[in-house]
């Protein structure tokens, strides 16, 4: 890397799975607008015509007139070659292919559990793992050969299993997950400000919080506005909107998006708990009894979200091969938009151009005290030249510590269980989540069936 006043040039980045048709576009656009950087990306995945054509992409962004940096993408066939000589390592992997995702999202539909998402906890979630894990594992050796001193920036899910995995086989590794659910939720609050004091021009990034808890069961427990707290103006809101649910922009209302949501799972959470639950109602509902929101496909239309299933991924999925196509091509013009993401803005910082607090996802070193040590847990952290320093989030309130340690429990278990090929261990952890409410025979079978649609993905000796 070359420091030059307030710009460091040639930054190298390895991105793993670079393959991508949504995570990769995005960061190539925060990449280009972003003068203060500039360098090469190495695209690296198992499907290299996917990896060629983001190079193309990439290379294509250089011609716009609009760019604030240029980068140089190329697409590398090895994971030795895509790593030597990184800054950092970007990864971003859809583990295994939409066959076996099908299975973690649908087979539990047969015994009568239904997941949003089915990629972070439940029956889907655990399946899933075990089958990263192999993934993680051999990334993390790979990292710990060729780029040992690059920082490691993870977007997989499940987010707190792929983490503690790159640091359970490389404990020496600098890694960090990242996730934007939390932005959702300061995003929701900037709204309520809006709207209930018709303030203009809120930002999420004026929404200061604490947070913490664990990716994708996150909660805040202080929030403010200029320094005006805001949980009592957020149980008026709750009370106001409990019944109808809340949605800013009607454009991409909960029934027609099934990303979307019209948060009152949120709303209820907070009217339960007293804490401002601060991930997407689809996962809230995950993380719960599975009979609050997730009984039947009718209660979650009661809550005003949507079961996102894989065959809307799949045609999803089509459309951006398609628009791949058409960029790669040159018949249609990558248009530089602001993802939201702060992976740029963590970069800038580790480099030493600034300074950022966000929340993250890394080992608990005593951030949250009441949570083991070693955990992999989300709050805010610091980022400065070369550090990662977490900031102290305070014990998780008693009201909810019971459900967060459960999946903290769970997501150790099936980490070592992954690693080791440990099929009862791994049993243990998928039987205990809350989402399999299930007679202990009819869950074996239910984790057999799913076990055997992933058979090829786990480790070999996992009997």
């Amino acid at each position: 890397m070359n420091y030059l006043e307030n710009k460091v040039e040639d930054v190298q980045i390895a991105y793993i799975g670079g393959g991508s048709r949504g995570w990769a576009w995005g960061l190539m656009s925060d990449l280009a607008s972003e003068p203060s950087l500039s360098g090469t990306v190495r695209l690296y995945d198992i499907d290299m015509h996917a990896a060629q054509t983001n190079e193309i992409i990439g290379n294509k962004l250089n011609e716009l007139e609009n760019i604030q940096s240029h980068w140089n993408y190329t697409a590398i066939s090895s994971l030795k070659e895509a790593l030597t000589g990184a800054d950092f390592v970007v990864i971003s992997i859809l583990p295994g292919t939409f066959k076996e995702m099908y299975s973690d999202v649908h087979t539990p539909e047969k015994y009568g559990i239904y997941q949003a998402v089915g990629d972070t906890v439940g029956p889907g979630g655990y399946i899933r793992a075990l089958r990263t894990i192999p993934m993680y594992e051999e990334i993390a050796l790979a990292i710990k050969a060729y780029s040992p001193d690059a920082w490691v920036i993870n977007y997989t899910n499940p987010m707190s299993v792929c983490v503690k995995t790159l640091y359970k086989v490389f404990p020496e590794i600098k890694a960090f997950g990242c996730c934007h659910e939390v932005f959702g939720t300061q995003k929701l609050l900037a709204s309520m400000v809006k709207e209930v004091t018709g303030t203009e021009n809120v930002s999420r990034t004026d929404i200061k919080i604490n947070v913490l808890g664990i990716n994708h069961f996150t909660w805040i427990t202080e929030a403010s506005y200029k320094g005006k707290d805001l949980f009592p103006m957020y149980e008026s809101f709750v009370n106001q909107f409990y019944e109808t649910g809340f949605q800013e922009d009607e454009k991409d209302h909960w029934m027609n998006n099934s990303f979307e949501s019209a948060q009152r799972v949120k709303f209820d959470l907070f009217k339960r708990f007293g804490v401002i639950a601060a991930a997407g109602d689809r996962h809230l509902a995950e993380a719960v009894n599975g009979k609050w929101y997730l009984k039947d496909p009718e209660t979650v239309a009661e809550w005003k979200f949507g079961l996102t299933t894989v065959d809307w991924r799949i045609n999803d999925l089509n459309s951006r091969l398609e628009r791949g196509t058409r960029l790669a091509n040159g018949e249609e013009t990558f248009e530089l938009k602001e993802t939201g993401e702060e992976g740029v803005l963590q970069i800038k910082a580790l480099l030493g151009l600034t300074d950022l607090v966000t929340n993250v996802n890394i080992p608990n070193t005593g951030q949250i005290p009441n949570l083991p040590l070693g955990t992999i847990v989300e709050t805010n952290a610091l980022f400065r030249k070369d550090r990662v320093e977490p900031i102290m989030a305070g014990n998780i309130p008693n009201p909810i510590y019971g459900m967060v340690a459960t999946h903290v429990s769970n997501q150790e278990t099936i980490v070592e269980a992954g690693l080791s090929g440990n099929k009862k261990l791994a049993f243990s952890a998928f039987i205990n989540d809350p989402l399999v409410t299930l007679p202990y025979a009819e869950a074996e079978a239910l984790f057999e069936e799913m076990l055997n649609n992933t058979r090829k993905y786990l480790q070999k000796n996992f009997k």
